[in-house]
């Protein structure tokens, strides 16, 4: 018997919040793709992998990768293992490790440097996530038996194949690194934030276990 972890108050409250009447249809029907994946591994009982691909590995994939693992905890689905990956290293957007601690993430940087790491917990007794910039394909990152979830469109254009891949998925997000260093930069990046975390509890809510 499994149990459901419990989450940080604040990202529990976030997921009570969202309700999929706000998603698109056409957003729902993006998503489907990853719902059916997801499903046909539960069914299995086999490990579900979700690697979130974008172009540097620096904002939206994280923040996927991220909401997602708090998503398969809200639900208790479990053997779900999320990563994030690029099509070139750079480094966490600071402003992403802001704006989930923000929302209720635990974030501890545990390696300074050009590429720091940071350690992000969305429960007590869960084992954090381990964030930081890395290319799709990495050594950190499965190698067979995932569905690849393309979250920037650059990316999704870019890479035709990702190796090891049983499943790609294109679920593009708008970047907000449009709004780096401006008056709207905290507001916009929280606004992405949330619209993954509201498509990410939508996926996992569809669940049949």
């Amino acid at each position: 018997m499994t149990t459901t972890p419990k989450l940080f108050p604040a990202i529990a409250a976030i997921l009570n919040s969202l309700q999929p009447e706000a998603i698109a249809p056409e957003r729902k029907a993006a998503l489907q793709p990853l719902v059916d994946f997801i499903q046909s591994k539960s069914a299995n009982h086999e490990s579900i992998r979700l690697n979130f691909i974008c172009t540097h590995n620096s904002r939206r994939s994280h923040l996927a990768q991220v909401w997602a693992q708090a998503a398969a905890a809200y639900f208790g689905i479990g053997n779900v293992y999320c990563y994030s990956g690029g099509t070139e290293t750079t480094a966490v957007f600071p402003m992403v490790v802001t704006t989930l601690a923000n929302q209720g993430f635990q974030v501890d940087k545990i390696s300074a440097g050009n590429n720091p790491v940071y350690a992000i917990k969305y429960a007590h007794d869960e084992h954090p996530i381990v964030a930081f910039s890395k290319t799709y394909d990495d050594g950190f990152n499965p190698q067979s038996q995932f569905a690849a979830v393309m979250t920037c469109s650059q990316a999704d254009g870019g890479c035709p194949f990702i190796a090891g891949a049983e499943k790609r998925v294109p679920v593009t997000f708008e970047d907000p690194k449009a709004f780096d260093n401006s008056p709207q930069q905290t507001e916009k990046y929280a606004e992405r934030s949330l619209q993954i975390a509201a498509e990410m509890r939508y996926v996992f809510s569809q669940i049949q276990q």
